[in-house]
């Protein structure tokens, strides 16, 4: 039976990632590590307006400088030179800008499509081979390792396996391992815009009575929509002609880009914080949103994954010759802890604080807004937790 050292359940962004950050290590130790993914990966990258796309932060940026890959990256990359929050119909606004802050970028807007063949370029073909497109069916835990089983009937073992494979994972569900799930009763309808004017590298947060909405730059002088609101009233907005949905998002989001002139294909996903209760056992790793799937207001998600990644890589790398040793992992998670629950708490506190028309909350948010500006300490920590280094050393050079 064929047996590899790693196997990552799930090729995305997530699992390329990490096979990445694990190559030259797993090269000098001799594993083998195999990606085995449900779609193909695609052999060039075919430019769409309607692509869908990632905030990166400045942090996840510099892991991806550290692995190599930014240059490639770089080249659709569009970076946020500023972020500005604003609570329409009232006063509180602030702005965070990246000069300020002492960095080129508060991070960058890139095509998911566009990040992924440039991690697939980047993958060594001598440590890392595909199952594509494959999909594990069940998994058992076995001496020293699993034993996948895979929908062609065939099976394998490995000394570590990483559940990478979306937060609605059936594998974790089918090993037992619970979540916590919290819903927000919203749903995010996700759509690229083009504005009458250049966006020159601006973000907008804006916070509206009927839920909030990020719009961020994107190449060709397009912005990315996540745009959240109630059930209903999001499928509504899905479905209704391109001219009334421009109509009803200007007057939401007003004229900072001056006219709103096109609008792309509309897409919509339920929202939930959704939290594994375990994310390690013996020869097991839960990765990515099948860990934690948190609202995408604060593009916080795949930075959070990405730190995860670069730890688990480390701690893998510093430990037994065999991937898989539960204290390895525990140390992992143990060391990941905090930052997933900082992470996650502020990307939930944001969600419920700006997603409230309360009148006491408002009231609240807004002298919170205006304080950002009048005390810079507390401006430049949003500004750090925005740029992925909310528990890092402060090191504006390092992630």
């Amino acid at each position: 039976m064929n047996r590899v050292h790693l196997a990552i359940i799930g090729g995305g962004l997530v699992g390329a990632s990490l096979a990445l950050a694990l190559q030259a290590g797993a090269k000098a130790r001799g594993w083998k590590i195999l990606l085995i993914e449900p779609f193909a990966p695609g052999h060039s990258f075919q430019p769409s307006y309607d692509a869908r796309s990632s905030a990166l932060s400045y942090g996840t940026q510099q892991i991806y400088q550290q692995l190599g890959l930014w240059q490639a990256i770089s080249q659709r990359a569009e970076p946020i030179l500023q972020i500005q929050v604003s609570d329409r119909g009232r006063f509180g606004a602030t702005r965070l800008d990246a000069h300020e802050e002492g960095v080129p970028a508060l991070g960058f807007v890139v095509e998911n499509a566009w990040l992924g063949q440039c991690l697939w370029q980047g993958l060594d073909p001598e440590v890392v081979s595909w199952r594509c497109p494959a999909e594990v069916r069940a998994m058992h835990a076995i001496e020293g390792g699993y034993r996948l089983q895979l929908d062609d009937d065939t099976s394998l073992e490995c000394d570590l396996a990483v559940l990478a494979d979306g937060g609605r994972s059936g594998l974790r569900e089918q090993l037992g391992i619970h979540v916590r799930r919290t819903p927000y009763e919203q749903s995010a309808l996700i759509a690229n815009i083009t504005p009458g004017e250049a966006h020159r590298g601006q973000a907008f947060e804006r916070f509206t009575e009927t839920g909030p909405m990020a719009l961020l730059p994107l190449p060709e002088n397009r912005c990315a929509l996540v745009w959240t609101r109630q059930g209903m009233d999001a499928q509504r907005l899905a479905e209704i002609d391109e001219r009334s949905f421009l109509r009803e998002l200007q007057d939401a989001f007003g004229y900072r880009l001056g006219a709103l002139r096109q609008v792309g294909a509309r897409h919509l996903y339920p929202l939930a914080l959704v939290e594994a209760e375990e994310q390690t056992r013996p020869h097991l790793v839960v990765l990515g949103n099948a860990a934690h799937s948190l609202h995408p207001i604060a593009g916080q998600g795949f930075n959070l994954s990405l730190r995860d990644v670069q730890v688990l890589a480390h701690a893998l790398l510093a430990g037994p010759q065999h991937p898989g040793d539960l204290g390895t992992l525990r140390a992992y998670h143990q060391r990941q802890r905090l930052d997933q629950a900082l992470t996650i708490g502020f990307s939930d506190q944001v969600t419920r604080l700006f997603g409230s028309n309360q009148p006491l909350l408002a009231a609240g948010r807004n002298i919170g807004l205006l304080g950002l500006d009048l005390l810079p300490p507390a401006k430049s920590w949003f500004a750090r937790q925005a740029m992925g280094l909310g528990t890092r050393p402060d090191s504006r050079g390092q992630a």
